[in-house]
């Protein structure tokens, strides 16, 4: 049958499980992978093939011939053209089924892991309104109007939605204050086409324990004659706005914020807590986007951690010190490394804002940090990994095979590249737990945390 699918084809088939990216998979007779979005495991639907390849195809969901129970009606009017969640049609317990079962496949396809235990990931109370960031894509409508949203599953066209269901309510007031004041100048919206216009993107952070919000309009050019004036406006209308700043991004890229900022109003930060510790975050650092849920996870990694208060930690992609400030009342000292300059900053500042003296943080490349540290006479009791989603570069593995540290905490945001690591490690290291943590509800993404310890017989 196979061989003769072909694109424009209609054909009908029953979804096995969800893969990484949110869609589900089904397999035609011969064992041909077929991805569609928009289903459920366990249904059987009707698609039209939008894509043949040798190993696999892709097809649009056209009808639910046989619908799973746990099948709910989106909250989102725009949840099918709107690229931001993937699985709002999803009973939010099945959710968190499908995301352990994901986790469990991709450590078995792709890390070679046979029976592995994973825990039931620890879930949100409420599964809507969660996000501290936004960054929102401008636009202008038919008849003229600044607008925003996301854009459209698979393009960069605008799903035009002041009102997002996932970001924190502060963020969406924020939204509809700075459009109506926006639209009240003339100002031009950045074409990724022609590359012309002012006005790329709104990016808006708020702090979920403080009550504070930090708004950055990113434009294509310095010169913004009316900034200041909209800035002092938004200030005066939303209390709970601490800063104005411009982000001038003036290259031809998807990358959403330039490298110079500049304060139109109020200050470049905002404060925000995890547990005790209080953080300042600036247009440039890292948080976790689920502030509530982050305490939970840190606080797996604390346990997973069982620091006696004699241990040399080391924190790998530390960011703004998050986690290293968390561990810092149960350990000896920690050493956090992170590329981003701003982030060091930050990560120096709210060690001194909790006084917290037996944190050190230094600026590098991990791989190639690392390397000088363990020459120098590190020796780690417990690494902590939190890398970005392209996961641990090699260079970075090689060195821990080699110093073979008795105990590693990985923070995984891609399970993918968490397999690839762990199954490059398993020669040395065994699994101990594996908990993954819902921090992103409505998504297909899922946080994971994974305890390591050194294989006995192994020096």
């Amino acid at each position: 049958m196979t061989t003769e699918l072909k694109k424009g084809d209609i054909v009908e088939i029953e979804l096995d499980n969800l893969a990484h990216g949110g869609e589900c998979v089904g397999h035609f007779a011969d064992g041909l992978a077929v991805f569609v979005p928009g289903g459920i495991p366990g249904e059987r639907v009707k698609i039209r093939i939008t894509v043949k390849k040798k190993n696999y195809a892709r097809g649009e969901l056209l009808k639910v011939l046989q619908p799973v129970e746990t099948r709910t009606e989106p909250v989102c009017s725009v949840a099918d053209g709107c690229g931001g969640c993937q699985l709002q049609h999803v009973d939010y317990q099945e959710q968190l089924l499908h995301k352990k079962q994901m986790v469990i496949d991709l450590l078995k396809r792709i890390g070679g892991f046979e029976n592995i235990k994973v825990n039931e990931p620890i879930g949100v109370d409420y599964p809507f309104n969660y996000r501290n960031k936004a960054q929102f894509p401008l636009t202008k409508t038919e008849d003229k109007k600044i607008a925003t949203g996301f854009y459209k599953k698979g393009s960069h066209n605008v799903v035009v939605n002041e009102s997002c269901i996932i970001q924190h309510p502060l963020i969406n007031r924020i939204v509809a204050r700075t459009l109506a004041v926006l639209n009240d100048y003339e100002m031009s919206v950045y074409n990724e086409r022609t590359h012309r216009g002012l006005l790329r993107h709104l990016v808006i952070r708020t702090g979920v324990c403080t009550n504070q919000a930090l708004l950055t309009i990113v434009t294509s050019r310095k010169t913004f004659k009316d900034g200041k004036e909209i800035a002092s406006k938004l200030l005066q209308q939303i209390p709970e706005l601490v800063g104005v700043i411009q982000n001038i991004n003036r290259e031809k890229t998807n990358v959403i914020m330039g490298g110079k900022n500049i304060i139109l109003a109020g200050q470049d930060y905002y404060l925000d807590f995890i547990g005790n510790v209080r953080f300042k975050i600036s247009p440039f650092s890292f948080f976790q986007v689920n502030t509530l849920q982050t305490r939970k996870l840190y606080d797996i990694v604390k346990k997973y951690a069982n620091l006696a208060g004699k241990e040399t930690v080391l924190d790998a992609y530390c960011g703004i010190g998050s986690i290293a400030l968390y561990l810092a009342d149960g350990a000896k000292k920690i050493i956090g490394i992170e590329v981003v300059v701003m982030a060091i900053e930050d990560a120096r500042e709210n060690a001194r804002l909790n006084n917290i003296d037996n944190c050190q943080f230094i600026t590098g490349r991990v791989e190639e940090i690392l390397p000088r540290l363990v020459k120098d006479g590190l020796k780690p009791d417990l690494v902590v990994f939190d890398p970005p989603r392209k996961g641990l570069d090699e260079r970075v593995i090689k060195v821990i095979n080699k110093i073979q540290p008795a105990r590693i905490i990985y923070v995984s945001c891609n399970p993918a590249t968490l397999s690839r690591d762990l199954a490059r490690m398993k020669e040395n290291y065994e699994i101990k737990a594996i908990q993954p943590v819902d921090m992103f509800p409505q998504t297909y993404h899922v946080e994971t945390v994974v305890s390591l310890q050194l294989k006995e017989g192994i020096l």
